[in-house]
């Protein structure tokens, strides 16, 4: 069995999320009914990850095996030619037996979107949070180094999830700022469910809840901001942090393999 990997970019909007649900689109099955059309024969399509319902991808990782000798370049164009429009297969290559785009991933990494401004995109409605209180750059990078590490992340879990071991390692969290639009971008070796989306809305939380009126409390409303974030953390409930961001502002954009 020939074991084949992919590179998609999709826009989630439409679909319930990656993993194959009943009665309800989801991006696991249309990418499975577009190789069976293309193979003639089922096939069982693995991701690197399970994106929720509204959430996008830049850089999505899937394999899957098949006896099917068509050219693996003839993969990608034949599913580019079969899949809904906001669906696309970037790459196909053929790797060793044992690759598996879930378990054999190192690393993977998320960007958050926010147009920081009073009125929304009508184009670009469906990949941004419109957010308009001011954002603290700086502050807000400073909460993200409280992050970087291995930690108990229970409190930024969606309820309901079946992860048993709920530590990852932060590898990266940082925002920047381009013109109107605020982005911020989190690396780790794994997330739990909602992980992203919660962090993202906590530190904005936070951001409006202890933003420094004047420069003489800049230190102490900083120190403020911090222990709150340390509590949170500490207590192991979502029920201790923030909103969760919106689905519609996220998008996986890389998945990392050792080489």
């Amino acid at each position: 069995m020939r074991n084949i990997k992919l590179v998609l970019e999709y826009d989630g909007t439409n679909y319930h999320g990656w993993q194959t649900q009943p009665n309800v689109p989801t991006l696991q099955d249309t990418i499975e009914e577009s190789l069976a059309k293309l193979t003639k024969t089922p096939i069982q399509i693995i991701g690197a990850g399970r994106t929720d319902t509204g959430v996008h991808a830049e850089g999505q990782v899937a394999n899957f095996h098949t006896d099917s000798q068509i050219p693996v370049v003839a993969f990608q164009k034949g599913l580019n030619a079969l899949l809904p429009r906001d669906i696309v297969v970037c790459s196909a290559t053929e790797m060793s037996p044992e690759f598996h785009a879930r378990f054999s991933a190192t690393r993977r990494r998320y960007r958050y979107t926010i147009l920081n401004r009073e009125y929304p995109s009508a184009l670009l409605r469906q990949t941004s949070y419109c957010f308009s209180r001011e954002i603290d750059i700086s502050r807000a990078n400073d909460l993200c180094r409280m992050l970087i590490g291995t930690h108990d992340f229970s409190s930024f879990q969606k309820v309901g999830s079946d992860r048993v071991n709920p530590v990852c390692e932060i590898y990266e969290a940082h925002w920047w700022q381009k013109e109107a639009y605020v982005y911020f971008e989190i690396e780790a070796d794994s997330f739990l469910r909602g992980m992203v989306r919660a962090i993202t809305g906590t530190l904005l939380t936070l951001n409006s809840k202890f933003w420094k009126p004047t420069r003489c409390v800049k230190n102490r409303k900083s120190q403020e901001a911090e222990t709150e974030l340390r509590r949170i953390l500490d207590a192991k409930d979502r029920a201790a942090a923030g909103m969760s961001a919106p689905a519609h502002g996220l998008s996986l954009i890389a998945v990392k393999y050792n080489a």
